[in-house]
């Protein structure tokens, strides 16, 4: 086997030689062509050219054709070929001039033998001309030999068919005798073919060859030990280790050595070995030995192995150091390889895998035993001791681990690049965990960085003595790795400390180094905390080299350091430079991935927050001071383990918020910025709730949360940056809740308050300025918050926050209601996070507008309109951002006039007045233009854009001077200073300093007053220039309602609910809207408008805005009882007014005497919107919802010092409050606290309160015999107009009824007749020429006590109120006639005699259906109906004038007592858009705004009277053709019978006395009805053509509708169709009840 592997390598290699095919046999003519083709071309390479050839060959190539002729003309040109090829080189036939292999002559003899051996010619012929080539060259028998070699190898390979060949080479080879000599046959050729040939004869030969092949190769004659020659040993060993003088070299020791081997037989393995151990013992000579063992074992692999089996040797004991020692410097030097010595050390790295893990495991395993409680513990039990914080160094196994040892080595030779591959091969810190390897790593960055530390960072003292380590011997290794540049410390310095990490607390001088290092490099690259370096650029990369290391070492380092509070300044000297966002990074790796790295740190971090724990337990206020030093000394290696525990306790206990304040003053500036990190971390974890379980707050860890941020913040200097980054993004996030935290800090640090809990003397002082709402404005004094609010404020510019939280804020909301409710939240949690945002805003606002500059505010904030149109914010934000720039341009531009002014120092006050309000319109008007796009053209008519500008940019401070609160404040200063200067203490220049303190401030306090009341002149003279372009009159505009409510819509309502001094504003600027006598302004519509339903405003509030919109309305409430309580005031600032105008007129625009409200009829209004405000807080009271009663307590508490007044209104309030405190006592106990704390209130309140004849003039109680009452069941009046100027004084009402009456209650109707009988009596009263605007209306009381003690609250239902509603348009559309010629009175008196007749005989009245079904009946059956239908009402008649008597002696005695109530209706409807078309006609309001309310009842009431008087006119002509026949008399008596016996058992039902009147009064309800439809038909006919009235119907008909109008429409729909299935009678209630209500 192995002959034939080595004949196939011989061919292979000749067949690459030769360019022979390598075929089977070779035998066809096609391979043999081929074959000479390869030869022919690979054989120009001599450039020789071959003279014969035929077929196109090239020169220099032989013919195959010659072997065709081999025997004739072939033969010479077979020897001419190889002549030819003689020619370019005659010393050799193998190779040409230039020393290049030739082919040609090899391929030639080996195409000549294969002749032979496929019998094409004769053998004799080819040895014939072998003799003749071998005379051609000495050197063609060696040639011809190679070839029989080479055919041998070929042949010897043919098996199958083709014996032949071989049989015939065999020939050949013994005819080759005489060809070449026998020797060099046997040279060459194998010994089985010289055996098979003959030539060798001895068949032992073989046998004898391998023994001499054994013995010249096999046989050792080497010695390996020192026995076997120990003076060849002795001498070697003598020549490594003496004194080598400077002379001696490797090339010199080598010879010796080589000498020795040679004389004594050395074996050279050993002699390596011997080497290796020389070397062992002198390292030092390195230099002499790595070069001689180079030289003497040039391959690596041999010198591995020999130190592979020394460290196999010693895998059981220590190892020498000694060995790593060598091996490290062959390492370093590159006489051996790495991975060839790391196969033969041990352990394996699966072991020390499996090693790190249980370390990993057991660390764990120890911080969850230290969190067990044990709960079973006995008494006599002590506590196991703590286990250590750190695990000691285990030197014997390290000495075990050979890997460790030689990466040691490699490290003090100053070789890291193997060292590092030996610590990527095994776990990640498991290496460098080590210390001796630590040190060794440490001593390497020492070495990097010595020259540039004590050449850039820190100058060397003087005795500096030089380091002992023997890396400094080696000066290519100095020069290598030490930095002489910053840059140079990206190749060595940093990757080193980064594969240090953790492990360089070995080392702290090195940690100091690094650190001062980094320092001194950021301050060279000119960075700080908000310019970072140049992209691309080489201090970029320093940059993010420096973080690199201080997360990768420094900050894990520094876990291990205790109580170093110098390495923690010094660190934190590095980290202020950066960013936040990158330091915050930083501490989120150290905190919470560093410590899992080392077991140890697992331990340490373990065991420090026990000890953590056990501190924060003994925590209290009188510990301070002792605790916190404690604190101090954790948080410098471990903050974040410190605080995130401190966080959670405070979270759940937030009375630790102080005393944690207090403990922290021990921290380091790191710590701090630490701290930082944790809060915002902690508001970011997931998992936790933010709010209750109830879902209606915010959750207690939250706000205790947000308490600690404004706390910490304030006191100590920690970054606001990310904090305030954090809210913005939240907001970006449409999430508002962490704007808490925005609040809190913004109160604690700058001193601004949010809260809406004012008292009234904080609100006046509010108003001031500066100096005063910073002395009496807040709750605590502003003391102490400049420098925390210089901090907050730099923190918002360095980010450029400060108005985008701003507009984020303003955006969030109005988005947070649609947000949360889409989110299903609670209505409860959506009010108080819109009131968060909404009180954060402002507080926030305030802020921006005290803190910074006006300069800086107008820089930094968008223009108004930018704000209006591209951010989308509300007009009430916007504004309120925008006006502290508004006076600052005017001022400026005020200041730039006076000074262009040639006589600027002779101008007079008059002047000045003018270029200040030159100024103001220079400033104001681009304002102006700017926002007419924001509304239609259409609410311009009725307002101007400079009134509303004007509004919006002015503010309290603008409008009113606090006199009592600078007055106030001054005597309190005075009084300070007083005693300052009394004071007996023994520091008196602390008192003086004291003193002048107060003195100082005093004078402050005078001036700002003084500045401010110029300021208010300057505003009131701006107003009174610009009155009379605010409110545009258009001709026909009756009672100025558009006005009133576009005036309502766009200012009031969104501003009185903003702020609580905005609250205030509105009520000032109302008044002083009507003390600066702005025509075509009705102060008076504007007070009923905002008094007389707040029902839908109190509903649609939250809870903030609630107790703003009460303090608006405790504010207007304020002037209207002002002007109530005495009429020289009310003379004096309100008759005369164009305020309180009743009468418009278009063809003279002054107003007479008579057209103004006198003082009685204004305390009748007054009355009335006590009732109204009552009707709304009753009915809100009544609803059962949370927001309504919530926000109706709220208003309650508002106005309390102005509502109620009156003895009647407090009992009903009282009675429905006291109500709600039962109901929610157990469900829902904030409505509880907040009823209980009013009803409180109230009653210290009660003894003041009035009664209603000292409130406003009574009204007389009508006649008992008057003609009007008769057949009257119950007592119901109409309107009653009066003249507020008759010379009688004020005119009282015809009647006089409660509020609280009957006609109140649900079911309960008042006659008709009684109505039209006292509207007769009222009309009477009037003179022709009378244009009255009040309306008094006063109703009876009811027949029994019993019902009148059941009716004493006000109804809540809202069908109820929307009836009302209806009962106030038809009572004005009756009372709009008021001022009608005699002529037409008289005939309404005849038509309402007519319709008492009438009264008794019509029948009820049907339905077209109905109507249709009686003309089918017999003429028996109709008469039989009308019988029983007269009786019936005979009935009723006589039932009634037996309850009229008791019902009388009530209201008797009621007027009596003083209970009687007058009530005022001012207006019921807002659309006055008639007027225009009546030139020289004048109107009173309540007409004028009624007229048009009614005008859809006049038309469908027109067209059912239409219906049902031809109906009935059918139905009377078959009545009166009926007969009275026995029949029908029968009928009518068993009729009778069939009643009595129900009514019989009616009266046996237990129904009250109430529901049995309320179903009579129904009765009589459908039976007024009837009446009143059956002839209203022709009445108003009659009444329209004579007051040309079809005009008037036909406007009405065309005109646009207002929007109170639409929504009672709406109202009345939906009503409607709610109460479709209702019966019958149920309508006709209804329609009764419009008819009958009291007229409020």
């Amino acid at each position: 086997m192995q002959r034939s592997t080595d004949r196939m390598r011989r061919l292979k290699k000749l067949k690459s030689v030769t360019g022979a095919q390598d075929g089977v046999g070779g035998g066809d003519a096609a391979a043999t062509a081929t074959a000479d083709n390869r030869t022919s071309e690979s054989s120009d390479t001599n450039g020789a050219a071959a003279s014969s050839g035929a077929g196109g060959k090239k020169p220099g190539t032989l013919n195959p054709e010659v072997f065709k002729h081999l025997d004739k003309s072939g033969r010479s040109e077979f020897l001419k070929y190889l002549k030819q090829q003689l020619q370019d080189a005659a010393d050799t036939p193998v190779y040409d001039k230039n020393g290049v292999f030739k082919q040609g002559i090899s391929n030639a003899i080996y195409q000549l033998l294969w002749q032979t051996l496929r019998f094409t010619h004769k053998k004799d012929i080819v040895l014939h001309l072998l003799l003749e080539v071998v005379a051609l060259h000495a050197d063609f028998p060696s040639l011809i030999v190679d070839v029989v070699n080479i055919l041998d190898s070929e042949t010897s390979l043919i098996t199958d068919g083709f014996q032949e060949e071989r049989h015939a080479f065999v020939q050949l080879v013994k005819d080759l005798e005489r060809v070449v000599p026998e020797s060099l046959l046997k040279e060459r050729l194998e010994i089985d073919t010289l055996q098979e040939a003959g030539i060798v004869k001895n068949k032992s030969f073989y046998s004898k060859f391998i023994k001499v092949k054994t013995k010249l190769y096999y046989k050792q004659r080497r010695f390996n030990l020192f026995r076997e020659e120990s003076e060849g040993f002795a001498k070697l060993i003598t020549e490594l280790n003496q004194e080598f003088d400077e002379n001696t070299t490797p090339e010199s020791i080598m010879d010796i050595i080589k000498s020795l081997i040679g004389c004594f037989n050395l074996d050279p393995n050993r002699v390596l070995d011997i080497i290796i151990e020389s070397f062992e013992t002198r390292p030092d000579r390195w230099n002499l030995f790595i070069p001689l063992l180079r030289s003497y074992m040039p391959t690596g692999a041999i010198i591995c192995e020999v130190l592979g089996y020394k460290f196999c040797h010693f895998k059981d004991s220590r190892t020498p150091r000694s060995l790593y020692h060598v091996c490290a410097l062959l390492l370093k030097h590159g006489v051996i390889a790495l991975n060839d010595v790391y196969v033969w050390l041990t352990p394996n790295d699966g072991s020390i895998k499996a090693d790190w893990e249980e370390d990993l495991a057991d660390a764990r395993e120890m911080v969850r035993k230290l969190n067990l409680i044990q709960t079973n513990k006995k008494e006599d039990e002590k506590d196991p001791p703590p286990p250590p914080s750190v695990k000691k160094f285990n030197e014997e196994k390290y000495n075990a681990n050979q890997k460790f040892g030689l990466c040691e080595a490699l490290l003090k030779v100053g070789d890291w690049e193997n060292a590092y591959k030996i610590i990527q091969k095994l776990p990640e810190q498991a290496v460098v965990l080590q210390e001796p390897i630590a040190r060794a790593i440490a001593d390497l960055i020492h070495l990097s960085v010595e020259n540039i530390y004590y050449k850039k960072c820190f100058k060397a003292p003087a005795g500096r003595r030089p380091s002992r380590n023997r890396l400094y011997d080696d000066s290519k290794l100095v020069a290598k790795m030490q930095a002489k540049e910053f840059g140079d410390l990206r190749k060595y310095t940093w990757p080193m400390a980064n594969v240090l990490g953790p492990a360089m607390h070995y080392d702290t001088v090195l940690m100091y180094k690094l650190i001062r290092i980094m320092r001194k490099l950021v301050v060279d690259m000119g960075v700080d905390s908000l310019n970072g370096p140049p992209p691309n650029s080489e201090a970029e990369q320093h940059y993010y080299d420096i973080m690199s290391s201080l997360d990768a070492c420094i900050l894990p380092s520094l876990l291990y350091l205790d109580n170093n509070c110098s390495m923690s300044e010094e660190i934190w000297a590095v980290l202020k430079y950066f960013p936040y966002h990158f330091r915050y990074s930083l501490y989120a790796r150290w905190k919470n991935d560093s410590y899992q790295l080392h077991p140890n740190l697992i331990r340490r971090c373990g065991l420090a927050q026990r000890d953590i724990k056990a501190l924060m337990k003994r925590v209290s206020k009188e510990n301070v001071k002792q605790l916190g030093r404690l604190v101090g000394k954790y948080s410098h290696c471990a903050p974040g383990l410190l605080f995130d525990y401190i966080l959670l306790q405070i979270q759940i206990y937030d009375n630790l918020i102080g005393p944690v304040c207090d403990l922290l003053k021990y921290l380091t500036a790191l710590s701090f910025d630490c701290l930082g990190y944790c809060i915002i971390e902690s508001l970011t974890l997931t998992g936790r709730l933010r709010f209750k379980d109830d879902g209606t707050s915010l959750s207690l860890w939250l706000q205790s949360l947000a308490s600690f941020c404004g706390t910490i913040y304030k006191k100590y200097s920690i970054e606001l940056s990310g904090l305030l980054q954090y809210v913005a993004n939240q907001l970006k996030s449409q999430k508002s809740l962490d704007l808490l935290i925005l609040r809190e800090i913004v109160h604690k640090m700058a001193g601004v308050e949010s809260c809406e809990e004012m008292t009234n003397d904080q609100l006046q002082a509010m108003c001031g300025g500066e100096q005063l709402r910073g002395e009496a404005g807040y709750f605590s004094q502003v003391r102490n918050t400049k420098k925390s609010s210089n901090r907050l404020k730099e923190a918002l510019a360095n980010n450029d926050l400060a108005v985008a939280i701003c507009l984020l804020m303003a955006q969030q909301k109005h988005c947070v209601i649609y947000r949360e409710t889409a989110a299903h939240s609670h209505l409860k949690l959506v009010g108080n996070l819109y009131d968060q945002c909404q009180d954060t805003l402002v507080q926030f606002g305030t802020f921006l507008g005290s803190t910074y500059s006006v300069d800086e505010y107008v820089e930094r904030l968008p223009s108004i309109i930018t704000m209006l149109r591209e951010y989308h914010i509300n007009t009430d934000v916007a504004f309120f951002l925008a006006r502290p720039m508004f006076t600052h341009q005017i001022n400026q531009k005020y200041d730039q006039l006076r000074k262009d002014d040639p006589n600027a120092k002779k101008l007079t006050t008059t002047q000045k007045l003018q270029k200040y309000l030159e100024a103001t319109q220079l400033i104001m008007n681009p304002i102006v233009e700017s926002v007419r796009p924001l509304h239609s053209s259409k609410v311009w008519e009725d307002i101007s854009p400079q009134f509303l500008v004007t509004f919006w940019s002015l503010s309290m401070y603008d409008l009113h001077v606090p006199n009592e609160s600078y007055q106030r404040e001054i005597a309190k200063l005075k009084q300070l200073a007083q005693q300052a200067a009394e004071g007996k203490d023994s520091n008196q220049s602390k008192n003086k300093k004291e003193q002048e303190r107060y003195i100082a401030l005093m004078e402050k306090l005078n001036d700002e007053r003084k500045k401010q009341h110029e300021h208010v002149d300057k505003i009131l003279q701006r107003l009174q220039e610009q009155k009379d372009s605010w409110f545009l009159l258009r001709s026909a505009k009756s009672a100025k309602n558009d006005t009133i409510t576009q005036f309502l819509q766009l200012c009031l309502f969104p501003r009185c609910t903003f702020t609580a001094l905005d609250a205030l504003y509105c009520a000032k600027f109302v008044h002083a809207i009507h003390n600066l006598k702005t025509s075509n302004f009705s102060t008076l519509l504007c007070y009923d408008r905002i008094f007389c339903d707040i029902t839908y405003s109190v509903t649609s509030c939250t809870e903030g805005e609630a107790t703003r919109y009460g303090r608006f309305l405790c504010a207007m409430l304020e002037t209207v009882m002002r002007w109530h309580a005495d009429q020289a005031v009310f003379n004096k600032e309100c008759a005369n007014y164009p305020g309180f105008v009743t009468k418009f007129r278009v063809s003279n625009q002054f107003s007479e005497a008579n057209d103004h409200v006198g003082y009685e009829n204004y305390r009748h209004v007054c009355h009335k919107w006590h009732y109204k405000i009552t009707k709304a807080i009753v009915f809100c009271l009544d609803s059962k919802d949370f927001m309504q009663i919530r926000n109706a307590l709220i208003i309650l508490m508002r106005i309390l010092p102005h509502y109620p007044v009156l003895a009647k209104l407090a009992q009903i309030i009282e009675r429905k409050v006291d109500k709600v405190r039962e109901e929610e006592k157990t469900k829902r106990p904030d409505l509880y606290a907040i009823a209980s704390s009013y009803i409180g209130q109230l009653k210290l309140k009660t003894p003041h309160m009035l009664k209603e004849s000292v409130f406003h003039q009574i009204a007389e109680r009508p006649n008992k015999d008057s003609p009007t009452n008769v057949g009257a069941p119950a007592a119901a009046t109409r309107s009653d107009k009066l003249s507020p100027t008759s010379p009688q004084g004020t005119r009282a009402p015809s009647g006089a009824a409660p509020f609280y009456s009957s006609e109140q209650k649900s079911g309960i109707k008042e006659p008709e007749a009684k109505a039209a009988s006292t509207t007769r009596e009222s009309k009477s009263q009037r003179g022709e020429g009378n244009n009255v605007t009040l309306v008094s209306t006063a109703t009876s009381t009811a027949s029994n006590n019993e019902r009148e003690s059941k009716q004493r609250d006000l109804p809540a239902p809202r069908e109820s109120q929307s009836r009302s509603k209806d009962d106030q348009q038809e009572q004005a559309n009756n009372g709009s006639n008021g001022s009608r010629q005699s002529e037409s009175r008289n005939r309404d008196v005849e038509r309402d005699r007519q319709d008492q007749h009438d009264q008794r005989s019509i029948s009820s009245h049907r339905s077209s259906r109905d109507i249709v079904r009686v003309k089918e009946r017999t003429e028996a059956e109709l008469h039989q109906r009308s019988r029983e239908r007269s009786q019936r009402l005979e009935e009723l008649e006589a039932q009634q004038r037996k309850r009229e008597k008791p019902s009388r002696r009530g209201g008797e005695e009621r007027i009596r007592h003083g209970d009687g109530v007058e009530t005022v209706d001012l207006v019921g409807s807002t659309d006055n858009r008639h007027y225009e078309e009546f030139e020289g006609r004048m109107r009173d309001l309540s007409s004028v705004s009624n007229e048009s309310n009614g005008s859809m009842q006049h038309r469908q009431r027109s067209h059912e009277n239409i219906e049902f008087e031809k109906v009935d006119s059918k139905r009377r002509k078959l009545e009166s053709s009926t007969s009275s026949s026995k029949k029908v008399e029968e009928l009518v008596d068993s009729v009778k019978k069939a009643r009595g016996l129900k009514t019989k058992e009616r009266n046996k039902d237990k129904l009250s006395d109430e529901e049995r009147d309320a179903r009579k009064d129904r009765k009589l309800g459908r039976k007024r009805d009837r009446v009143d439809e059956s002839n209203s038909n022709e009445h108003k006919r009659r009444r329209e053509g004579q007051n040309g009235e079809e005009e008037l119907r036909d406007r009405e008909r065309h005109r646009e509708k207002s929007p109170r109008e639409r929504s009672h429409e709406k109202f009345d729909r939906e009503r409607g169709v709610a109460s479709g299935s209702r019966t019958e009678e149920r309508q006709y209630i209804s329609k009764s009840a419009r008819s009958s209500r009291v007229n409020y």
